[in-house]
């Protein structure tokens, strides 16, 4: 059981613990690669500019950085900025040269490669304080400072969607079963996205106590709620808050609309909404990875 630190306030959010998964979401990636044709690794994903082999060479090149600076301290130079934009463009830059370095290797080198990365990686994340300071604030959150359980819910994030973009890819959610799509799964990937809320909608107006709630249907799915305060927008549990609007999105489609995988136009006409159109449509537009 992890104890609370008396600076825990430091991060006022509550934590979504996600740790304990990694090796049980990237033993499924193993399993699925593996199981690939020639032609299955050269499949067109979601992300225009990359295939499935594309993506599984970003799943190592990120796994290793994430390690070679989290465990080793070893920080690549980055741009003198403090930026958003300019943080984004930076780390594409890096992604993009990382997976033309690994899309040269074989599939056997690559899946063997991501078998050890993979492995340091959760060993990583599962030996950091949760509570500590991460080295990097999750800025799609608008975070300048950020718990390490909060950076290492991001990074799980990151391994699930890009792996439910082969998935995706392959007309196949997993080798038996739903594949990744699943409660245990899927729902921390949701809470976390959903943590992006307050800095998507810094700049809607709407009277202090008005509430958004997005809810993301399914057996995966649940309900967050968005309270406008005084001075800015807060997530809340409150339940019994009256919305002024909703959104109701399938889970089939939530996690495409967050890491820009879907048109906003195409979401739009798959998406429930109620009460004031104007409030709901914000979170539509809403990015959950770091983009440039």
């Amino acid at each position: 059981m992890t104890t609370r630190p008396a600076t825990e306030g430091i991060f006022p959010q509550k934590p979504i613990f996600t740790a304990h998964l990694f090796p049980k979401v990237d033993g499924m990636l193993l399993e699925l690669l593996r199981s690939l044709s020639p032609e299955d690794w050269e499949k067109q994903t979601v992300s225009p500019k990359w295939q499935v082999k594309d993506v599984a060479a970003h799943l190592v090149d990120t796994a290793l950085r994430g390690v070679s600076i989290g465990r080793d301290n070893f920080v690549p130079p980055a741009p003198n900025s403090n930026s958003t934009a300019a943080l984004a463009a930076h780390i594409d830059r890096l992604n993009e040269e990382g997976v033309k370095v690994y899309r040269r290797l074989s599939p056997e080198v690559l899946v063997s490669l991501m078998e050890m990365a993979c492995r340091q990686l959760a060993e990583y994340h599962a030996s950091r304080q949760p509570y500590a300071q991460a080295p990097h604030g999750v800025s799609w959150a608008g975070e300048e400072k950020s718990a390490n359980w909060f950076d290492t819910a991001r990074e799980y994030t990151e391994r699930w969607h890009h792996q439910q973009q082969i998935r995706l890819a392959l007309e196949r959610p997993g080798i038996q079963g739903p594949g990744i799509l699943t409660r245990e799964l899927y729902y921390p990937v949701l809470d976390c996205f959903m943590r992006a809320l307050p800095f998507t909608y810094r700049r809607v107006s709407a009277a202090v106590g008005a509430v958004v709630r997005i809810t993301v249907s399914g057996e995966c799915g649940g309900s967050w709620g968005l309270r406008r305060g005084d001075t800015a927008w807060v997530l809340t549990e409150r339940e019994q808050d009256q919305p002024a609007a909703e959104a109701t999105i399938p889970q089939e489609i939530a996690w495409l609309i967050f890491t820009k995988g879907m048109e906003r136009t195409t979401a739009q006409s798959q998406v429930k909404i109620t009460g004031d159109v104007a409030l709901a449509l914000p979170v539509l537009g809403m990015v959950s990875i770091v983009s440039a």
